[in-house]
């Protein structure tokens, strides 16, 4: 079972860019447009992530109210990965929530839970069954694989647990939450220790609809 797309998803896919937002879009058409508050049509079936968060609970936070609403799914090794951009008058405002969850019919139901684990909680390298196999190369996350990827900053006091990923430039808050988990990024702001908090607050006003 390969994860490598949600691998992406968690540790390069940080850059909070204009253009990979609208690019990351359902599959079948192009992105879906709502007005805020609308509940987009592919987000009936399951979890609404476009409805996890308000306009005036972004706007509390980025200081401007959701112009539109653009949810996005993918499905990868049991899992699905449902996004929604929130986007703001000033695009670089805008905020992303994506929510993994076991993938409909499927019976893997802690495979995000078993996913967090591996990538938050990985085997101590001296495991025998970890050690590299000589003459062959790691396999790579990204263009710069996954040893350059930023190291989780674990914070307390979010769910059952949870990290902050960033680069200094960019970054998201994860938040394990039972059989799910998030991913929360909110653009606009320079110093880090701003987005961690903005983040988290966002991430509160998830969780209470969760």
């Amino acid at each position: 079972m390969s994860h490598k797309p949600l691998l992406r998803f968690l540790f390069c896919g940080l850059l909070f860019s204009p253009a990979s937002l609208i690019a990351n879009q359902a599959p079948g058409g192009p992105p879906q447009k709502t007005k805020a508050g609308e509940v987009p049509p592919s987000a009936k079936e399951e979890i609404d992530v476009c409805r996890l968060l308000t306009s005036a609970e972004i706007e509390a936070i980025q200081g401007e109210p959701v112009r539109e609403t653009k949810p996005s799914v993918q499905l990868n090794g049991g899992m699905r990965m449902s996004q929604c951009l929130f986007r703001t008058a000033t695009f670089a405002k805008s905020v992303t929530v994506a929510l993994v969850a076991a993938a409909p019919g499927k019976s893997a139901a802690l495979a995000p839970r078993k996913f967090w684990r591996t990538q938050f909680h990985p085997p101590d390298p001296k495991d025998e069954d970890e050690r590299p196999v000589p003459g062959k190369a790691p396999d790579k996350v990204g263009p710069e694989g996954e040893e350059h990827a930023p190291k989780p900053r674990h914070l307390d006091g979010l769910g059952e647990e949870a990290y902050w990923v960033g680069n200094g430039i960019t970054g998201a808050l994860y938040v394990l939450q039972g059989d799910v988990f998030l991913r929360i990024s909110a653009g606009g702001v320079q110093e880090e220790s701003a987005r961690i908090e903005k983040a988290k607050v966002l991430a509160r006003d998830v969780m209470k609809r969760l």
